[in-house]
């Protein structure tokens, strides 16, 4: 960003339900001095101070932890108390909208109703299988612990589910959230519910078309593209255990489609439905539940338990163990990139750089936007930290008058060397590995 021009543009969406209609942008200019250090939220509530108190939008643990404050923020979601001014392109104009597939309250505030019915329909909880008098423990190294990982991270901030596409085309869609939560119980062998859990879940694992969308947003970088193929492996393997859902009922509702003429030829291979006249016709009306699965064009819901041949079972269960669940399941590979140029990182001081590079995961690639803090003790000796707070992830600063790093948990702070003098953060703040190559200074990240 051009340090003499540090005006930024911030348009957010504003809908009134008094009036109705579709909502409309208002247009909002701010000076903003210390992008590194500067939130949305920090933008948004310099906006309802400063310019207009009619403005609203959820927060409450500003640390990345509730998942308040999630929206779309310039066309991808995230939490507005994780992400930094400095993440977004230093020249495009802020645009800040409510989530996807939500009903919208007012301005940025959705009704997440609708998302926790769904969730609640997964059976969240736990269901101990036996009684205990001492604690039933999985320790951290065992093959279940690690196949779930981040998973149990999830704060339920509507992220993954605003960017799943296929929301809006299948209302009987828990989404990846809902299906995230029931694979880490069905990976828990100390849970009762297993067969009942495994037959809703798969029911909307249908609907996944393995985007990925939702692995490339979520705040806590979990993948709900992998949750979801990890539970349609476990049903290839349990298909004696599985017993058929009827049809959600939002997907019984008659279609109302305009007269339209006959197709020559269906897709369905068995040509059951292709229409022998030439005459217009209205769509069918939906074929009743009990007799869906006796269909001879099997659906996505009955597809696994009408794959009774060992052949299929065994390749299918083979692509979506291989290709959908392994990939994300290894260590990613580190990368050397580009940080800084030498001569800009003054000798004594501590500076904030930004870094932006792409990372390749499974199968999709996306750009970080992060930020180093670079200490510079001379001779070519360098320290560079991670801005991410071990407690929460929340951003952490360079404060030059304390002469500490500090960030938004609870006063957590640490000294020049990165180490914990107060607040709660667990550990010191992470360093990164660096070189010097013709005169830049790299830095390793994953």
């Amino acid at each position: 960003m051009d340090k003499h021009n540090t005006s930024r543009v911030v348009r957010v969406f504003r809908y009134d339900p008094a009036t109705g209609g579709e909502g409309s942008f208002a247009t909002f200019t701010l000076d903003i001095p210390a992008p590194e250090t500067t939130t949305i939220l920090d933008v948004l509530l310099r906006i309802q101070k400063e310019q207009d108190p009619s403005i609203s939008f959820r927060f409450a643990c500003r640390v990345n932890m509730c998942g308040s404050c999630g929206m779309v923020i310039n066309g991808r979601e995230g939490l507005a108390c994780k992400t930094n001014v400095s993440q977004l392109p230093p020249k495009q104009n802020i645009t800040l909208r409510p989530l996807n597939h939500f009903p919208i309250i007012k301005d940025l505030v959705v009704d997440m109703g609708p998302f926790f019915e769904k969730y609640d329909d997964a059976l969240p909880f736990f269901e101990p299988k036996e009684q205990r008098d001492e604690p039933y423990q999985i320790r951290p190294d065992t093959q279940e612990r690690i196949d779930i990982g981040m998973a149990t991270d999830c704060i339920a901030c509507g992220c993954c589910v605003s960017s799943c596409t296929m929301v809006n085309y299948h209302e009987g869609y828990a989404g990846p959230a809902a299906l995230n939560r029931a694979f880490t119980l069905l990976a828990d062998k100390r849970d009762a519910l297993f067969e009942a859990r495994l037959t809703r879940a798969l029911d909307s694992c249908y609907n996944c078309r393995t985007e990925f969308n939702c692995t490339e947003v979520c705040p806590k970088q979990i993948s709900g593209t992998r949750a979801i193929k990890y539970i349609q492996r476990l049903a290839l393997k349990n298909l004696k255990s599985l017993k058929p859902l009827p049809a959600h009922p939002a997907e019984l509702q008659p279609t109302k489609a305009p007269v339209i003429p006959a197709p020559q030829a269906e897709s369905c291979s068995c040509h059951a439905h292709q229409q022998q006249d030439t005459m217009a016709y209205q769509t069918p009306p939906p074929v009743p539940a009990a007799t869906s699965e006796q269909s001879c064009c099997a659906s996505r819901r009955s597809f696994l338990m009408g794959a009774v041949a060992v052949g299929s079972v065994a390749t299918l269960g083979g692509i979506l163990g291989a290709a959908s669940v392994s990939p994300t399941l290894e260590k990613q590979p580190a990368q050397w990139v580009d940080l800084a140029s030498i001569a800009s990182l003054p000798e004594g001081k501590v500076s904030t750089v930004s870094l932006q590079y792409i990372r390749t995961r499974a199968f999709f690639s996306e750009t970080i936007n992060t930020t180093v803090l670079v200490r510079n003790d001379g001779d070519g000796k360098y320290v560079c930290f991670s801005n991410s707070c071990p407690h929460l992830g929340c951003a952490v600063s360079w404060d030059e008058l304390s002469g500490r790093f500090k960030c938004a948990c609870h006063g957590g702070a640490f000294d020049r060397n990165g180490d914990v003098v107060a607040g709660p953060p667990p550990r010191p703040l992470p360093q990164l590995a660096w070189k010097i190559e013709n005169d830049t200074l790299k830095v390793e990240v994953v």
